[in-house]
Formats: structure tokens, C-alpha cells, sequence
């Protein structure tokens, strides 16, 4: 499991990177430091909780669940910039299925 949680934690980071590029460049670069950093830790918070060591599941299963947690991680950072950031929002509950299905791929 520990591996699971490097691997989890790596792709937050790397998502949390591209969500920055993305936010950056929406708002013409001129987002501020905060903000940006908010949303880069939030993503990397993802990652720590989808790493967490559950249990092994089917592939529908995981992906739920990644899922799920990306909705319930990311609502926070939504509901923090008084609801203003949609597309952050829908993008950590993408981030939520993709380090599900990379994990479950590795077999982690």
C-alpha cells in the first residue's frame, strides 16, 4: 500500500500542475499566487486521499470512487471561491477517475 500512496501522491501533484496551467491561463494570468496555490494543494490532497490504502475493488468500483472523492475534495476548494470556478470543480472529479484508473492499471 505504501507504494500506492508515492504513486497517488506523484499524480496529484503532476494533475495539480496541469489544474494551474489550466486556471492560469482561464484567467490571463492574472489568478492570484493564492489562489493558484490552492487549487495546486487541493489537487495534491486528492491524491492523498485516493491513495489511501482501500481495498482492492472491480474496475467500476474504483473509478466510482475516484469519483466520488474528487467531487468531495474538490468541492472544497469550489465552495472557498464562492462557487466561482466551475470548471476546477468538474476537472478534480476528472482527476479523481484518472489516478483511479492509473492506479488500478498498476495494480496498486
Amino acid at each position: 500500500m505504501k507504494q500506492r500512496m508515492i504513486e497517488s501522491l506523484i499524480g496529484g501533484v503532476l494533475l495539480g500542475l496541469v489544474c494551474v496551467v489550466g486556471a492560469s491561463v482561464r484567467s490571463g494570468f492574472t489568478a492570484s499566487p493564492v489562489f493558484i496555490f490552492s487549487l495546486w494543494y487541493n489537487r495534491v490532497i486528492l491524491g492523498l486521499v485516493i491513495g489511501a490504502p482501500w481495498e482492492k475493488s472491480p474496475r467500476l468500483i474504483s473509478l466510482a470512487r475516484g469519483a466520488l472523492f474528487g467531487l468531495l475534495v474538490s468541492f472544497a476548494f469550489y465552495s472557498s471561491t464562492g462557487f466561482s470556478d466551475p470548471i476546477s470543480f468538474l476537472a478534480g472529479v476528472i482527476y479523481g477517475v484518472i489516478l483511479e484508473f492509473w492506479l488500478f492499471n498498476r495494480g496498486c
